[in-house]
């Protein structure tokens, strides 16, 4: 059986790791990096350190835990860990299972991969922006921006979501994806700063402690995370607030009106609170609040309890005032109002709908031969490791799927 000559269109994560194991199984590759260089997005990973995996990932890690089961089962963490030491990285295993390269650089993860890519003698054409791509015959024809064209048996599409766009991931791989009949579900930042509603945000901004979130909608905690948060003065990120992103920005994007919900007070009780404050009956309100909270917490606090002076001294507080202030350090709301851009985002929520693609092979439902994976597709991750994950699961499949062989189907 003739093996096929298969296109990857984008040279990030999951086009690479698609290249090497097609490649390595014995097919022709030839992969189209609109960058002058591959591997651009890799490199501003986990802060620079790339975290390349997670060894807790779970399909409930993601949005749509069914259809990565099976990358997962072929090409999990354990897998990816293997496929990576292979090649020389050293892994680092850091809390909540996150995956580093000993050597603490990104740059390491890139390095090896553009290596291992030459010693396949993978065929690689830089500068090559895909605008067009046809499907007639069994065979497909790539266009590119500069005018030249070529033709191949199989494409992968791997050419990122929207998130990073100064990466070249700017979206264009979903109108490739509708040129050849794939439709496309609503598309917007994930793992992003969110922005918030509050007069104090500006008075707030630099704040960054561990604190309990909770994601609110309707009156129900829809997610909770206990991790660093920071305040900026277009409203909150961190880590917590990156996990719940994604969440809440689905609901903020179906119309609905979620909120932060922050425990400033976590260690002690309301009943152990009251006691303070009947003990410091003499206190001015703002110092009894010293060694509690935050001290850039003390001010805005106040005011949300619609205390007009500062130095309003505790026995002098109403009990509905004293009680909406203990209230507010075990329930401070804020009201989602959207996120930063695609520029600031680690990943893209949306993308080529899963109907249409099979989970097994990542091959397309409705067009023979064509390949969609990582981030183009409609899956994300949390924080962690766990998109990059998805791109060597889902390049593992389309690569070894793509390059088991070629049947010609008559045209009579």
């Amino acid at each position: 059986m003739k093996k096929p000559h298969i296109f990857i269109i984008g040279g990030g994560a999951s086009g690479m790791m698609a290249g090497i194991i097609a490649k390595r199984n014995g097919a022709s590759v030839t992969i189209l990096e609109r960058n002058p260089r591959m591997g651009k997005k890799i490199l501003a990973t986990g802060n620079g350190r790339c975290n390349y995996t997670n060894v807790d990932t779970l399909g409930s890690d993601y949005n749509n835990p069914s259809f990565v089961k099976c990358g997962l089962t072929n090409f999990g963490p354990e897998e990816a860990i293997k496929f990576f030491k292979s090649l020389g990285i050293v892994p680092k295993v850091e809390q909540r299972g996150r995956v580093y390269p000993l050597s603490e650089q990104a740059s390491s993860i890139v390095d090896v991969l553009l290596y291992e890519i030459e010693s396949l003698n993978i065929e690689v054409v830089t500068n090559a922006f895909v605008y067009r791509i046809i499907h007639k015959r069994n065979q497909f024809e790539i266009f590119l921006e500069d005018n030249r064209s070529f033709f191949a048996d199989k494409v992968i599409l791997a050419t990122g979501g929207k998130s990073m766009p100064r990466s070249g991931s700017d979206g264009y791989g979903y109108t490739l994806a509708k040129q050849l009949g794939h439709s496309i579900t609503e598309v917007f930042p994930s793992i992003v700063k969110l922005k918030l509603d509050s007069p104090y945000l500006n008075h707030l901004a630099g704040i960054k402690m561990p604190t309990q979130v909770d994601l609110i909608c309707e009156g129900k905690v829809i997610q909770s995370e206990y991790n660093d948060i920071i305040f900026g003065n277009y409203g909150i990120s961190g880590p917590a607030i990156l996990d719940i992103s994604r969440k809440a920005l689905e609901l903020f994007h179906s119309n609905k009106k979620p909120s932060i919900k922050l425990t400033l007070v976590t260690a002690i009780s309301k009943e152990e609170v009251t006691k303070r404050f009947n003990q410091f009956k003499l206190k001015s309100v703002d110092k009894s609040l010293i060694g509690l909270i935050h001290k850039r917490y003390i001010s805005a606090i106040i005011k949300e309890s619609k205390i007009e002076k500062q130095n309003t001294l505790i026995k002098d507080l109403s009990p509905n005032q004293i009680n909406r202030l203990i209230d507010l350090l075990f329930d401070w709301r804020f009201l989602i109002t959207g996120s930063k851009s695609f520029h600031d985002a680690q990943a893209t929520a949306g993308g080529c709908n899963l109907s249409e693609i099979n989970s097994d092979s990542m091959e397309s439902k409705l067009v023979s031969g064509l390949y969609i994976i990582g981030e183009v597709t409609d899956v994300d991750g949390r924080c962690g490791g766990f998109n990059l994950q998805w791109a060597w699961s889902s390049g593992f499949l389309a690569g070894y799927h793509a390059s088991m062989g070629l049947t010609y189907v008559s045209n009579k």
